[in-house]
């Protein structure tokens, strides 16, 4: 592994942007390189939510949501109500479908994956526990979220320190299959997403 693979982007850095409606702002943590906030291939973001309403469309692209803070929201897709979202629950739904949320008890704050799948594939866990963990993956991308405390990811025997709450590890181009292990003394809270491009 070279350095130049690995990024780390910390939470204090993170731009903060206004919902368009006012229902609330965004954090972007990152998008696919060479992407941007009209036109991306993926991209992962936080998301605050401070009262009811409708969500933005994003038309040709799939999205997935993850309770991070607060008592939890329920989402009307399609005139469909579903089932109330708890934290670290995730719920995929299309970008193309109409989306009302209604907060359960107060303001969230989620985690959002959107991507488009015409151009990538993608996997989203959530991994939690005291014990370390070890995943090998062959990825493009591939992204570890911290949403706990201190968190340790090692990469092929590189060692990275999520230091802060909401800092995110961003390995890139490798090729063949890789190791990754987490370590948190506290326990891991993280999200592990592995993107990979579609064959055109």
């Amino acid at each position: 592994m070279i350095p130049s693979d690995v990024r780390l982007y910390r939470a204090a850095d993170y731009p903060r942007m206004p919902w368009r409606n006012g229902g609330g702002t965004t954090q972007e943590i990152v998008c696919n390189p060479g992407g941007d906030t009209a036109s991306f291939g993926w991209r992962i973001s936080l998301a605050d939510v401070a009262q009811d309403g409708g969500f933005s469309a994003f038309g040709g692209y799939q999205r997935v949501i993850t309770v991070l803070e607060g008592r939890g929201i329920e989402l009307t897709v399609d005139g469909q109500r579903q089932s109330p979202l708890a934290p670290r629950i995730a719920y995929a739904f299309s970008g193309d479908a109409q989306v009302a949320c209604r907060l359960l008890d107060g303001p969230i704050r989620d985690f959002n994956l959107i991507y488009a799948p015409n151009l990538w594939h993608a996997r989203l866990q959530w991994v939690r526990g005291a014990e370390p963990c070890v995943f090998h993956s062959s990825a493009t991308s591939v992204l570890v979220f911290n949403a706990g405390a201190d968190l340790t990811v090692e990469r092929d025997g590189a060692q990275h320190r999520l230091a802060s709450r909401y800092d995110c590890l961003h390995a890139e181009g490798r090729d063949g299959l890789g190791q990754y292990r987490l370590c948190a003394e506290h326990g891991i809270d993280a999200c592990v997403i592995e993107l990979s491009p579609r064959a055109v």
